[in-house]
């Protein structure tokens, strides 16, 4: 008779080992986590594990871009709305879409904290989320003066997720006044980066082309000292 084989656990192996996480952050210290606490809750090979991820960040970025693919697509922008309240509703579905994981969130916010290198890394990857919520807004975040955004919005998260996550008002009351806070303050900060911007702009423009001439310059010297004709010369009388 045949020998009966265990049934294999279902689901996306990668699902399994997001929400094996974010369970154990909710119930230990982040920095206790192991490979192996993750793995056996996940139910999964470590050889799958390693194709899956390659340590606790990484799944950490998995889980944004579960939130991501949640806030994006549970509704579109409303085209009459102002932008501010477009961002608005996009940063307030992220938080819904988060709130089935907030015990978990809240250990894990608590560890980067404990730990400025993790949080540094974990930077590039809100500012990645953000960046869509952005795009979806209607916002323009390309260019410097994006790039300012994206970082002083990443800040603003910051604060906002802090309150949040200890936000016990069924209707998240203090949470939306930070956000609405958060909101005001970042279009203040966006209003002076690009009339900063703008203003510099010529300044730019009139640095670069004087590094073109140099460059130009320099390399006639040096075709001058090796013996060679600069460029243009040839036929000259």
């Amino acid at each position: 008779m045949a020998e009966d084989k265990q049934a294999e656990p279902k689901g996306d192996p990668r699902a399994r080992i997001v929400d094996a996480l974010l369970a154990l952050a909710a119930e230990r210290r982040f920095e206790e986590i192991s490979i192996a606490d993750i793995a056996g809750r996940a139910e999964v090979s470590f050889a799958d594990f390693r194709d899956a991820f390659p340590s606790k960040g990484a799944i950490l970025g998995g889980f944004a871009r579960r939130i991501d693919r949640a806030a994006l697509s549970a509704g579109g922008a409303d085209l009459d709305a102002s932008k501010r309240d477009r961002l608005f509703d996009a940063l307030m579905r992220r938080l819904d879409a988060m709130a089935p994981y907030r015990d978990g969130l809240r250990e894990i916010v608590g560890w980067l904290r404990r730990d400025p290198i993790a949080a540094l890394a974990m930077n590039a990857s809100v500012v990645n989320s953000l960046r869509f919520a952005l795009a979806s807004a209607g916002i323009d975040c390309e260019g410097v003066s994006g790039t300012i955004k994206l970082q002083g919005l990443a800040l603003a998260w910051a604060r906002i997720v802090g309150v949040w996550l200890d936000d016990s008002e069924p209707d998240l009351s203090k949470t939306m006044a930070e956000l609405d806070r958060e909101l005001t303050r970042g279009e203040r900060a966006a209003a002076a980066v690009e009339g900063l911007e703008r203003f510099a702009a010529p300044f730019v423009v009139a640095a670069q082309t004087a590094c073109a001439k140099g460059r130009r310059a320099g390399e006639t010297v040096r075709r001058r000292a090796r013996g060679e004709d600069p460029p243009g010369s040839a036929g000259a009388p």
